[in-house]
């Protein structure tokens, strides 16, 4: 059965888009069968798994109003086989900005993702799925199906604030809409081990919040910023960068941490 985790920070620009389509890419490097679900309007993680939005059929829009299955819907990632880091993505557009309205009044409308993915998880070892950077409905319904959220998070002041709104966020949907929600770990990305306050504010999670926070640290890396412009994971994009390095160590990480779940 597949382990579906969201990536998931309410803070905007905390690097949750390129933490999904990297970690996919880097689970799928190492042998994983990975489903990645882009639930963000704006369709990053869709382009930056090299699938055009514009020219996709179907999306995870039309799974949410069940007018298609993930089976239908999904595609494969081809611009990644060579690279051997492919993985299934069930994209996003536009359309998707629509889907918050025209759910408000349908049945079971913050588990139609859960009912979803039901049918197809046992073809996966993992579902990522990418949040947009607020608690909408889309988030929710995403919360919803999860085993777990990855919080990706810098480490700056602001950082902080905004993790405390997140945990409480987990807090209500754990107690009320899914017992099985809970943080697997906190993510350190574009650190910059220069800067004291990166260290402070690392070292304070570290404390707080203990073995939830994972080992592995992302570096700022700017080949990891320039590869969605080329449609590509940075893993795949430039394999040798330090950021992509970082990812696939994440990647064992995450199959090491869930032994352990």
């Amino acid at each position: 059965m597949a382990k579906i985790f969201c990536v998931a920070n309410q803070k905007g620009g905390v690097g949750k888009t390129t933490t999904t389509v990297n970690l996919a890419a880097g689970l799928a490097k190492i042998g994983q069968r990975v489903l990645m679900i882009d639930l963000d309007p704006q369709g990053n993680a869709t382009m930056g798994s090299g699938v055009d939005k514009r020219q996709l059929e179907l999306t995870i829009y039309d799974v949410l109003l069940e007018n298609a299955t993930i089976t239908e819907a999904r595609v494969k990632s081809d611009k990644l086989i060579t690279a051997g880091c492919s993985y299934d993505v069930l994209g996003a557009n536009r359309e998707l900005a629509g889907a918050e309205v025209e759910l408000v009044d349908v049945e079971r409308r913050e588990r139609r993702i859960k009912t979803a993915i039901a049918a197809v998880e046992s073809e996966y070892d993992f579902v990522l799925i990418d949040c947009p950077p607020s608690l909408s409905m889309l988030t929710l319904n995403g919360l919803c199906c999860a085993n777990g959220v990855i919080v990706p998070m810098q480490c700056e002041y602001f950082a902080l604030e905004g993790l405390t709104d997140l945990v409480n966020t987990i807090k209500q949907v754990h107690a009320n809409l899914n017992p099985d929600l809970q943080i697997i770990g906190l993510l350190r990305v574009m650190f910059d081990p220069r800067i004291t306050l990166q260290q402070q504010v690392s070292e304070q999670l570290k404390n707080h919040f203990g073995n939830k926070v994972f080992n592995t640290v992302i570096p700022r890396n700017v080949r990891l910023a320039e590869a969605p412009s080329y449609g590509l994971p940075g893993v795949v994009f430039d394999p040798s960068a330090r950021g992509s390095i970082a990812f696939v160590e994440f990647a064992n990480e995450m199959v090491e941490r869930i032994k352990t779940m």
